[in-house]
């Protein structure tokens, strides 16, 4: 009975994290238009160093969308984002602060 109840638990765990998984597979084209920029606005006002590691991984990112790699580029864009103090998705949901107010 205990098996039973673990093999359902994980089975819901999978199936939730498939659900929160499917909009991130979904935008990866939009995150190859816009990451890059929106990464690199936020690289020019970091330290040296992040800033370094950010770049690095952001070109990482838009070699891998060129070759059509889009899941292995958003994961080099959330190093990058990570680097710079960040998660991807959050820069991915700010807007310009223009169109806010």
């Amino acid at each position: 009975m205990r098996a039973i109840k673990m093999t359902v638990a994980a089975a819901l765990s999978a199936a939730s994290l498939t659900l929160v998984a499917a909009p991130a597979l979904a935008n990866d084209a939009e995150t190859c238009a816009v990451a890059p920029v929106k990464l690199r606005t936020l690289a020019a006002s970091a330290q040296p160093e992040a800033a370094r590691k950010a770049e690095r991984n952001i070109a990482l990112g838009e070699a891998l969308c060129d070759a059509r790699n889009r899941s292995e580029a958003a994961k080099k864009f959330n190093l990058a984002a990570k680097s710079l103090g960040t998660e991807l998705a959050a820069v991915m949901t700010t807007q310009a602060s223009a169109s806010v107010q």
